[in-house]
């Protein structure tokens, strides 16, 4: 029996590279940007009902919720040819709209008071879940949202799901560019211990590794952020191919073959990019 696994996407970068992951997900198991799996997907072994669900009308639905702070990259995706994939009860969008400022106190505190509407979906979701295996995080630990937002949800998915596994793909920023965000290093610090204590594994996408490949092995002159999170889609279906083709689901299939350094939750890895 496949065990399922829910994806949650958070802030702006963690919508990013969310919707190239599942752009590339429809494509290797023949799902349309509708959901309608195409006729020469119709016979295959995949495992689909790992990352999604079938709908009454049988279209397939991403295990997804999609959570930001400031709507500007939700809408997007919504505005998007794949806007109707997504079970539009699964996107939390802040009421107030204005983000976290790239501030880590800022989002941990918005956390905190709209955590019932945001468990409210991960729960829903969980419930529809025949054998749940866990979750995957896709997030920034240098913005405001996917630090801050990101370091709570962390902690609560700890407390509220003790036996579910979590890996995250938390991006870190690139070391060779200065930022504008001033704040940056604290946000990624307080981000650090929370991904140390509540992660199972953490698949490090360090943004200066991934813009030298781009302009080392792909000769990209100029990366774009599209290009980038092309990237760091491939290596997210990568890691999670195991547990969408074989009989074992294991969510953590990449540490198989990667170097990995302990960190402080018992069991817990580290990955790089």
């Amino acid at each position: 029996m496949p065990r399922e696994i829910i994806t949650l996407q958070l802030g702006q970068c963690g919508n990013q590279i969310g919707f190239e992951f599942w752009k590339q997900l429809c494509a290797e198991h023949g799902i349309s940007p509708e959901g309608i799996v195409e006729e020469f997907a119709t016979e295959g072994t995949d495992r689909k009902d790992v990352f999604f669900y079938q709908a009454d009308d049988e279209h397939y639905i991403p295990r997804a919720v999609l959570l930001d702070l400031e709507p500007r990259v939700i809408h997007s995706i919504l505005n998007s040819p794949y806007a109707n994939l997504y079970n539009p009860e699964n996107i939390y969008l802040s009421e107030h709209g204005g983000g976290a400022g790239n501030n880590w106190a800022s989002g941990y505190s918005q956390g905190k008071k709209i955590q019932e509407d945001i468990f409210d979906i991960i729960d829903r979701e969980a419930d529809g879940s025949d054998s749940l295996e866990g979750f995957v995080l896709c997030h920034s630990i240098a913005g405001g949202t996917g630090s801050g937002l990101g370091s709570y949800l962390l902690e609560k998915l700890n407390d509220r799901y003790p036996k579910k596994l979590v890996q995250t793909y938390s991006v870190f920023p690139n070391q060779d560019e200065m930022s504008d965000v001033v704040v940056q290093p604290y946000n990624s610090l307080l981000t650090l211990k929370r991904l140390t204590q509540n992660a199972d594994c953490v698949v490090v996408l360090d943004n200066t590794a991934l813009n030298r490949i781009a302009t080392d092995r792909l000769h990209i002159q100029n990366p774009s952020f599209s290009q980038i999170n092309q990237l760091v889609s491939d290596r997210n279906n990568v890691s999670l191919y195991g547990s969408r083709v074989t009989r074992g689901s294991d969510i953590f299939s990449c540490h198989v073959t990667s170097q990995h350094t302990g960190i402080s939750r018992p069991g817990a890895v580290a990955v790089g990019s």
